[in-house]
């Protein structure tokens, strides 16, 4: 006889054999015993969790001629003839290839017709989310007036695709993903009876890497076991499910927390080189910290064995620090899913973990709150005189000094803001001198290259930075520096204000362009670009007969920012041709042409 995988040799025959899905099994049970079943079932629940077997052993008992407690003896003629597959009134359906109306008619013409051996024909329709709309409402007229001896029980894994007027006329049981210690036990049982021999750490690492299915958990068994010629080992089970080994992960884990970026990236280089995916090695990172996490407060819920780095960083690293790294891996887990460069995300990810953790936003907070509630009490004071010393704004912060002497809070709201000018490292400027400075050395080989990676770079951002983001665009740079538009002076100034947004932009640039050095921002808006393009031509114009001018600005670079200033311009004059700006187009759609007015200053 041919070989048959683990998962069909091993499917449930009985409702005992099942694991993971006990309430589902008892009710089941409960309802033939008693009597009790209805004409029509809904099995909703993930792939490899049980529908399917739960719906055959579900259809073999109730038609077993001596069910002993709900479940099928499995020797009587009945229970045979449904196990070899030639009971005939057991009728299996696969709607993803059968979908049609004629279909679901041929159905509704063969339920008139009794049973032919069995005491109840069973109908089991396998991923009935497929149906058609018309074989849906075809199917809905035999579940609202169903024959006494039929019974439907329709299989899905996406339940919300089925109209509710089907749902609503079922007993729906959702079948829940089957948890890693329950996979494992049943895996190390059939190894047993088989007579394999395995690593217990090798099925651990296969039942994680199931994902809550058995049957994906049998099939890797079957795929460890061939490649091991019938011993599972660890290194095998590992490269089988291309998942990373734990020494790796607690060595590259280590590195970052001890914010060693240089020997993370050494590490992550290891894997990818090792041909893992990127995807399979954020879940391996979520995982291991997510054990990080619950080795202090719940050890017997982890699911791995505790070595010695594992053992040092639960015992040295605080709860925040895997709290931080779990919210990141999940967003480069989403951000992966739309990138075809994944060694990028993760080598950003390596970046980003390896940073320290950033408290400025509540730190800010109170050093932007603690000024205003000192400068309220000020011009509130019994006499005028400490207002009118307060018209001096620049200079009352150093004599108020004496006054909050007897109030011992600001002293200390000082200390724990000094760690934020380190977290505010990134440049940034807006005057025209540091445009100057950036158009002085542009080229176009800069330019393109940030704007190649600017899309990538925004995605990388979260949302509300994004929406910042999307209304700007870089239009000038050089080695050492970036200058961007903003369509709008208040995101311009929120943005400058943004030290996360400023930090992660400068960073991620650096990376994506593989530059040396961090470039310096400087953020100006559409509005006044082309003033300060005009006074950069006229400066450089003006001095261009001066050797010494000549010297600092070479002739390709000139080339190059006449040739973007002159794109630049070529786009304004387009612009201007096309019609009214986009500020003046919706100002007159909210207030009406004959109101707006548009004045040239």
């Amino acid at each position: 006889m041919a070989y048959q995988a683990l998962y069909r040799t091993w499917r449930p025959q009985k409702f005992s054999d099942m694991i993971g899905q006990e309430v589902v099994t008892k009710t089941l049970k409960n309802a033939i015993m008693t009597g009790q079943t209805t004409h029509a079932y809904l099995f909703n629940g993930p792939r490899g969790t049980g529908k399917t077997s739960a719906a055959k052993i579900f259809a073999k008992a109730i038609n077993c001629l001596n069910p002993i407690n709900g479940e099928p003896d499995g020797v009587c003629a009945m229970c045979q003839a449904a196990d070899n597959g030639t009971l005939g009134d057991i009728i299996e359906l696969d709607a993803a290839s059968n979908n049609g109306v004629d279909e679901i008619r041929e159905i509704r013409e063969d339920v008139n017709y009794a049973p032919t051996q069995a005491k109840y024909k069973v109908y089991i329709i396998d991923e009935v989310h497929m149906l058609s709309t018309g074989a849906f409402n075809a199917l809905l007229k035999t579940l609202e007036e169903p024959p006494a001896n039929v019974i439907f029980i329709l299989a899905t894994t996406e339940p919300q695709k089925i109209p509710a007027t089907i749902i609503s006329r079922t007993q729906r049981f959702d079948f829940k993903r089957i948890d890693a210690k329950a996979a494992y036990d049943r895996m190390t049982y059939i190894l047993d009876q088989r007579g394999d021999t395995y690593d217990e750490a090798a099925i651990r690492v296969i039942a994680n890497a199931a994902d809550g299915g058995m049957r994906d958990a049998l099939s890797i068994l079957d795929q460890a076991l061939s490649f091991g010629d019938g011993h599972v080992t660890l290194e095998n089970a590992l490269l089988v499910t291309g998942s990373v080994t734990q020494t790796l992960l607690g060595e590259y884990v280590q590195a970052v927390v001890k914010q060693d970026t240089k020997q993370a990236l050494a590490k992550l280089s290891e894997v990818l080189s090792a041909g893992k995916d990127a995807n399979r090695f954020v879940e391996d990172l979520i995982s291991y910290a997510r054990d990080l996490l619950l080795h202090t407060e719940a050890p017997e819920l982890i699911s791995i064995v505790p070595d010695e780095t594992f053992t040092d960083l639960a015992a040295n690293t605080q709860a925040n620090v895997w709290y931080r790294m779990i919210d990141i891996l999940n967003d480069t887990q989403q951000q992966l899913r739309f990138t075809n460069r994944p060694s990028i995300y993760l080598e950003v990810l390596t970046v980003k973990l390896s940073q320290p953790i950033a408290t400025t936003a509540p730190v800010t907070v109170e050093r932007v709150s603690a000024p205003q509630v000192v400068a309220e009490p000020t011009p509130t004071a019994p006499k005028p005189a400490p207002v009118a010393s307060a018209a001096p704004v620049v200079e009352t912060p150093t004599q108020p000094a004496a006054q909050p002497e007897p109030v011992a809070s600001p002293a200390p709201a000082e200390q724990p803001a000094t760690p934020a000018p380190t977290r505010v490292a990134p440049r940034v400027a807006d005057d025209q001198s540091a445009v100057f400075g950036v158009l002085s050395a542009a080229t176009r080989g800069d330019l393109d290259r940030v704007q190649t990676v600017w899309a990538d770079m925004v995605n990388m951002l979260p949302v509300p930075q994004q929406a910042m983001l999307n209304v700007a665009k870089p239009i000038a740079a050089s080695p050492d520096g970036l200058v961007v538009a903003f369509d709008f002076e208040v995101i311009k100034a929120n943005a400058m204000r943004n030290a996360e947004l400023l930090h992660t932009m400068v960073t991620q640039i650096r990376l994506l362009t593989q530059a040396q050095n961090e470039r310096q921002l400087v953020f100006v808006t559409t509005d006044d670009w082309p003033k300060m393009r005009a006074a950069f031509v006229a400066q450089r114009q003006g001095t261009a007969a001066t050797p010494s001018v000549q010297q600092q600005v070479p002739q390709q670079v000139a080339a190059a920012v006449d040739d973007d200033l002159a794109s630049l311009t070529a786009m304004d004059d387009q612009t201007e041709a096309a019609g009214p700006a986009p500020v003046v187009a919706e100002a007159e759609r909210l207030f009406g042409a004959d109101i707006v007015e548009e004045i040239d200053d």
